[in-house]
């Protein structure tokens, strides 16, 4: 924090997209906001729907700010994604859009 002005020095924005899929359950939105809060990952933006049965989400996460890297975040999700039945995947925004292009 700057002592003049009492406010944390601005970072540039690392966004980067989680998508999320699988089978409905309580809780997915709360676990995953959970686990990025623990490592002060700022979620941006939020898109979630039902399609018949199936989970879909997709997170924009700013990981300026984050405690751990990409590799250190890709690797809790991982770990969330085993426990709950889930396909979740942390792409940089950059080549996710790329990837998403038509």
């Amino acid at each position: 924090m700057s002592k003049k002005t009492g406010k944390r020095a601005a970072r540039k924005p690392q966004i980067c997209i989680v998508t999320v899929t699988g089978e409905d359950t309580v809780g997915i939105i709360a676990r995953l906001s959970v686990a990025m809060a623990e490592d002060n990952v700022n979620i941006v933006d939020v898109n979630q729907k039902i399609m018949e049965s199936t989970f879909v989400m997709t997170m924009a996460c700013d990981m300026a700010a984050a405690t751990l890297d990409i590799k250190g975040i890709n690797a809790k999700l991982d770990q969330i994604a085993e426990e709950m039945g889930l396909q979740i995947t942390l792409q940089h925004e950059n080549i996710f859009k790329a990837m998403h292009r038509v």
